[in-house]
């Protein structure tokens, strides 16, 4: 937990987050089980056309039988996009964004009627000067993910991004100045929606190619997700089942404290208002109040030292997750996952998927052999916003 490359006159008050280091938190739960509109609602916010997820009539005659959640949907099972056990402390003065994640799935689907629950643990953090806003933690937080059979579906690590919102604002790296959306011609539109038509058509039937028959060095499809829109962004965010009115409670065992609801140190116009939720339920939704309001709200966003409204990165990771699991078809399977995010998705811009298989690996701690797929996201201008890797199982 060193500090040694803060800044002389510049810290990061790490005092009331240390003594959660290793603690379980309990947050909230999902009152009701989901249902197959939730997981359309979630692949129509993703632009994930897999017809496996919507298609009631192409999910029956599928190996699954009906309508069956992506991989990337667990994380709207959970309360707080997955980053929350990352979020645990008050540290004055800041903000926090999203910087990564990892998954291990278990071999268990998500179905309609299906009711996760959670165990989430704040790992700890690290202390790293970065040119976005000097000192600055990568925090991370743990979640395991049951079904109300017991069996194990996911096992996700978080990593936010907590920073100091005046430092941020100092060094202007997502400046307003620089960050005006981009206008697009009808002819460029035209070229995004063929790629991304493209891509759906690539393996719309899921079919699975052969683990005997890639090879190191072949490339994916490219797809094209885009142009993000505030609009966008609100879909994504009402695809998470907690931003829906009263879907959820609060959990806490009597006499376990619980750092839910306490002050992280964000500003008083990026806070929750849980009292008042009780009565206009806007005020805990996300999408109006609360630290997430700067994606949609370019007044809260440059407050933050964000410069314009920007997407999730919970959706970066799941267009990754899908990415990989519509390449692999209904016989493949992610194992396991990292995303690293080097910047938001931003009004305006197109995000481009490409991927690459750049190993295969034939005794894997899965049980079965996988090949690794890397994956790279960048903008129209050619800046990577997210690199990733998945191992994913293939039939023989």
């Amino acid at each position: 937990m060193s500090a040694s490359a803060v800044a002389p006159n510049l810290a990061i008050d790490t005092s009331d987050v240390d003594k959660w280091i290793g603690k379980q938190i309990v947050f909230a739960e999902m009152y009701d089980a989901c249902n197959a509109t939730d997981i359309r609602r979630w692949v129509q916010a993703m632009d994930y056309a897999n017809p496996l997820h919507w298609d009631e009539q192409f999910a029956q005659a599928s190996k699954f039988g009906g309508i069956v959640a992506p991989q990337s949907f667990t994380v709207a099972m959970d309360y707080g996009h997955g980053c929350h056990p990352s979020c645990v402390g008050k540290i004055p003065g800041s903000h926090l964004i999203f910087a990564g994640e990892e998954w291990w799935f278990y071999g268990t689907p998500v179905r309609p009627g299906d009711k996760l629950v959670q165990e989430r643990t704040f790992a700890g953090y690290k202390i790293t000067e970065t040119g976005f806003a000097g000192p600055t933690m990568f925090a991370d937080g743990d979640t395991v993910h049951r079904n109300q059979n017991g069996s194990m579906v996911a096992k996700e690590r978080a990593t936010s991004i907590r920073y100091l919102v005046e430092e941020a604002n100092k060094r202007k790296v997502y400046a307003k100045e620089s960050r005006e959306p981009k206008a697009w011609s009808q002819a460029e539109i035209d070229e995004v929606n063929k790629l991304r038509f493209e891509w759906i058509l690539s393996n719309r039937e899921g079919k699975s190619p052969s683990y005997d028959q890639v090879k190191v060095g072949d490339k994916l499809p490219r797809r094209a997700i885009g142009p993000h829109s505030r609009v966008s962004f609100a879909l994504e965010c009402r695809a998470h089942r907690q931003n829906i009115w009263g879907t959820w409670r609060w959990n806490v065992p009597d006499g376990v404290q619980d750092p839910a609801k306490d002050d992280a140190g964000f500003a008083a116009d990026m806070t929750y208002d849980h009292e008042m939720r009780k009565v206009d339920p806007r005020h805990g939704d996300g999408l109006f109040h609360g630290p997430s309001s700067g994606h949609i709200n370019s007044d809260k966003a440059e407050k933050v030292g964000m410069g314009g409204v920007y997407g999730y990165g919970s959706s970066m990771n799941a267009w990754h997750v899908d990415y990989c699991a519509y390449w692999a078809g209904h016989q493949g399977y992610v194992w396991h996952s990292v995303t690293q995010f080097r910047s938001p998705a931003f009004e305006g811009d197109v995000t481009y998927v490409d991927g690459e298989i750049i190993e295969k690996i034939d005794k894997s701690p899965y049980g079965l052999p996988v090949v690794k797929v890397q994956t790279r996201m960048t903008t129209q201008s050619g800046d990577t916003i997210l690199k990733g890797t998945a191992e994913v199982s293939l039939p023989a």
